[in-house]
């Protein structure tokens, strides 16, 4: 079984795996809030995990929020930055490139707060034009909210120049928000190198268990409570905290760190791949091919053949990938992503998105490649007719 959707949900990693196994053998289960000495170590186990991570990403530990993934995540930033803005603020820019839970949000603060979107250009290959950013940054300057745009995509694998969109923003003043849902853990990121006011991660992107996540907060007096309950994450996030898939993160994150050096080997497998498939299927387009992408991300499109039947072919051969983002799978049409590329619709609605992990053996291209050659050659004589 080659599992290849390591962007919409990554298994367990054996490590983690591990840990959980002596972990459930001990007694340690406890209220982390609880003044006894369970809940305090549990706690005392919480605050370390805070300074692991802390480590693998570049930050202080008290940058860190913990919480139940991005989506909550990014809405609790949007919420701090934008309900509590200036009145004289009502500019969001923001890429058409992202996550769907940040065009959902923004549409929320559009119809319900008032707020007017701008949105940056993007190129061919999903990068943002730094020029577009430039020019609305200096058109709407002292009206501006907030900055979002994503770091890695989700679909393509693009990165986006997020250094070079922080010290725009830093020299006017404003706001940045980046969503580091797809990099944090599977590329190179450093929170204080970056600039980024606010980033996020979720857990089951990195191989620790779903339920659990982050935010990373440069000055953490900007974020707002959002979950009312007691006083856990210094007040900011109310609820008991999901103690158990916090120590999972630290194990997942300092596993990358220990390990990303395979990163190259694994960029280098795939753009063998790649040049295979394109030498072997001339039609075959790699979109974002010329974008810096993450290591182990292609999205991939024959003409005319429709992502989820290439999808249900490598499935019978037990490989597993996703067409585009894994939540619109059920939606067989170009997604809003690649519209936002002027990518066609023939193309659009015939990706299939690879995403593959640092731990995978490289051998595993070989064998989704001979795959693919059988699905698209099948898939073509059916065509025909």
């Amino acid at each position: 079984m080659i599992y290849a959707d390591y962007n919409g949900s990554a298994p367990l990693l054996p490590c983690v795996k591990d840990y959980l196994k002596r972990r459930l053998e001990t007694d340690l289960f406890a209220n982390p809030n609880a003044i006894h000495s369970m809940g305090q170590k549990i706690y005392s186990g919480i605050e370390k995990c805070r300074e692991v991570i802390s480590k693998s990403v570049g930050c202080y530990p008290d940058q860190i929020f913990f919480n139940s993934g991005s989506s909550e995540g990014i809405s609790h930033i949007l919420f701090s930055c934008l309900e509590y803005a200036p009145k004289n603020k009502k500019i969001i820019i923001a890429s058409g490139i992202e996550h769907a839970v940040i065009p959902s949000a923004l549409k929320y603060y559009e119809e319900r707060r008032g707020f007017e979107i701008k949105k940056v250009d993007v190129n061919q290959d999903g990068v943002i034009e730094l020029e577009s950013l430039y020019k609305l940054i200096h058109e709407f300057n002292s009206s501006i909210a907030l900055v979002t745009i994503m770091a890695a995509n989700n679909e393509t694998g693009a990165l986006q120049p997020i250094r070079d969109i922080s010290q725009l923003c830093q020299e006017n003043n404003i706001l940045f928000f980046s969503d580091t849902t797809q990099l944090i853990g599977k590329g190179d990121f450093h929170f204080e190198d970056s600039g980024i006011d606010f980033a996020v991660c979720s857990g089951h992107k990195v191989g620790a268990l779903t339920g659990s996540g982050f935010i990373l907060a440069k000055n953490p007096t900007l974020l707002r409570s959002y979950i009312f309950g007691s006083h856990q994450e210094r007040g900011l996030r109310g609820g008991t905290q999901n103690y158990m898939a916090i120590e999972t993160l630290a194990v997942a994150l300092d596993d990358f760190m220990k390990n990303k050096n395979k990163l190259p080997l694994l960029e280098e497998a795939r753009k063998k791949f790649e040049a295979e498939l394109k030498k072997d299927f001339l039609d075959c387009r790699i979109i974002g091919e010329n974008a810096q992408r993450l290591a182990g991300t292609s999205l991939i499109s024959y003409p005319g053949i429709h992502g989820q039947a290439i999808q249900i072919e490598l499935e019978s051969h037990n490989i597993f990938v996703t067409t585009s983002a894994a939540c619109s799978d059920n939606q067989p049409e170009t997604s809003h992503v690649l519209k936002e590329m002027k990518i066609e619709d023939d193309i659009g609605r015939g990706v299939i998105r690879l995403s593959l992990s640092y731990h995978q053996n490289q051998n595993d291209y070989e064998m989704i490649l001979k795959a693919l050659a059988q699905a698209f050659n099948k898939l073509k004589k059916i065509k025909a007719y």
